[in-house]
This record gives C-alpha cells, structure tokens and sequence, in this order.
C-alpha cells in the first residue's frame, strides 16, 4: 500500500471504531430502556460497519484474488 491508502484504511478504522461506539450505546439505552427489543437503527448499522470492514480489507489486499472479502 502507499502512504494515501495507509491514512484512508486508518480514518476507515476510526469511521468503523465510532460505529461500534454508537451501537453500543444504543444498545445500552434500549436495555436500560427496557423492553427487550433491539434499537430500530441496529440493524443498518450493523451493515454500514461490515460495508467499512469490506473496504477496509479490499484497500489492505488490493483487491486481489487473494482478499478473504466476501462480495
């Protein structure tokens, strides 16, 4: 990888780092809320953070044949 790639997967993991951060504390206020349900939004994040996960991987492998990346 070059240099502008490195900083673009590094600001992909800090994208995918406050993803996780805010279905947490989703998730922590649909408990402390009650009823046992899943935050309506869960789900959409849950795909946002696998499509940053996807990128992440297709820009540390190039792409290649070799990428564990499902598509």
């Amino acid at each position: 990888m070059n240099e502008r790639t490195d900083r673009l997967v590094e600001q992909l993991e800090q994208v995918a780092a406050d993803l996780d951060e805010l279905m947490f504390d989703d998730l922590r206020e649909a408990s402390a809320a009650g009823g046992g349900r899943r935050p309506a939004d869960d789900k959409r994040m849950v795909q946002a953070r696998r499509a940053v996960e996807k990128a992440i991987g297709l820009l540390r492998d190039g792409g290649g044949a070799g990428s564990s990346v499902d598509e």
